[in-house]
């Protein structure tokens, strides 16, 4: 396994207190202007590519004598047919049967829409409002060429929708789940992903390389994080999500509502994404403002060495599991708590990264999932020190 990128911040940045935070956000957005975008070369993935997606998954429903797979709108959805499409109370949906052409339900007024984003053929059900998508899905299932066996739904489907299909399927049709299948084709990414995924990580690594040289004293997290989405942007990047943590907030994964503003010795973490063609980053960098203290140190250098330890673990064919417990094994032994307690890291080491910042496998002791070439993980063995502070380095690896 090779990383995809493995820089660490640990910035030491001058104090200056002469202007509001403000006039500083806006100083920092007239630099961001100077940035170029790094995606112009960027490719996305290409019609061929999807029906090559679409085959793969007939092919392995064949293998495993499933009728077809429903999947909504979603990044399972984007992934098999180009259509990037959000959810709502009116179904769009896509039906992929074992064999023959793919159907996809939609409401009338969208399908001009649906049909600019389809990048397979397919065949386009509409329904009006007083209609019921779910008709059209149970006659699709049904004249199939391939009718016998389970329906398989994509896991992230919406209950209402499968309660709908189910009773109106008939009782001879079981309903299965479809994660498995759907798994069995995103975990392991092309070349041509790979390419997308890098293009996201160029453009957040030089993001926060951005933003962490213009920190001043006084700033929130609210004024970092519209640093982050300005630099982004003006990188070429779709901004996902920025999560700024300062002080004593860095403690918490996810942060506080608790408001914290940059002083001397603060720990700042930022943790962010952006997405090109759909495929995103995600990477957090922790440093101190100002002189670290040597605790503050001592954690930094060892949430790295828990980085480094993931990835000499991480080899072909291991479970992630393993990953997952030989940092904690490494941090335990310096005295951090067991099992997922605190002080010490409180989540797993990583997880799968692709179309969604969160897919399978993730890098947690249970999970068995072998690594294979051409997985994308997150490495992130944080650790936090409620009422003091957390340390957490993400990378990207494949």
């Amino acid at each position: 396994m090779t990383t995809v990128s493995r820089r660490a911040f640990f910035g030491l940045t001058a104090a200056s207190a002469a202007l509001a935070a403000n006039a500083r956000v806006s100083a920092t957005d007239s630099r961001a202007q100077t940035l170029s975008s790094l995606t112009g070369g960027a490719q996305p993935i290409t019609a061929q590519e999807h029906a090559e997606r679409i085959a793969k998954l007939q092919s392995l429903m064949q293998q495993r004598k499933i009728a077809a797979l429903l999947v909504e709108a979603g990044s399972s959805l984007e992934y098999f047919t180009g259509i990037r499409w959000r959810r709502s109370e009116r179904t769009t949906a896509a039906l992929i049967p074992a064999e023959s052409g793919v159907v996809v339900v939609t409401p009338f007024f969208e399908e001009p829409s649906i049909r600019e984003l389809l990048k397979i053929s397919a065949d386009v059900r509409t329904w009006n409002e007083d209609e019921s998508p779910f008709d059209l899905i149970a006659k699709a299932l049904h004249d199939r060429p391939v009718t016998a066996g389970p329906l398989a739904v994509e896991d992230t489907t919406r209950f209402f929708i499968i309660d709908r299909v189910t009773k109106l399927s008939g009782a001879g049709r079981e309903i299965v789940s479809g994660e498995d299948l759907v798994n069995a084709c995103r975990m392991v990414k092309s070349s041509a992903e790979l390419a997308l995924m890098q293009a996201a990580n160029n453009v957040t690594l030089a993001a926060l390389k951005q933003v962490h040289g213009r920190i001043e004293v006084g700033m929130s997290s609210p004024d970092i994080m519209k640093m982050m989405v300005t630099a982004t942007e003006a990188l070429g990047g779709k901004h996902e999500f920025s999560l700024v943590l300062l002080n004593e907030a860095s403690a918490y994964p996810h942060g506080t509502e608790k408001p914290q503003t940059v002083r001397k010795g603060s720990v700042v973490l930022v943790d962010t994404s952006c997405s090109v063609h759909g495929y995103q980053s995600d990477f957090s960098r922790t440093w101190v403002f100002g002189e670290p203290s040597s605790r503050q140190r001592e954690v930094w250098d060892t949430v790295k060495r828990g980085q480094e330890i993931a990835l000499e673990t991480a080899k072909i064919g291991v479970p992630v599991g393993a990953v997952d417990r030989a940092v904690r094994a490494y941090y335990e032994g310096k005295g951090w708590s067991k099992d997922y307690g605190l002080p010490g890291t409180s989540h797993r080491t990583g997880h799968g990264i692709g179309m969604d910042v969160h897919e399978p496998p993730n890098l947690m002791r249970a999970d068995m999932t072998p690594l294979e070439a051409g997985m994308c993980f997150s490495d992130e063995p944080g650790i936090y020190i409620p009422g003091e502070f957390g340390i957490r380095m993400e990378e990207g690896v494949s």
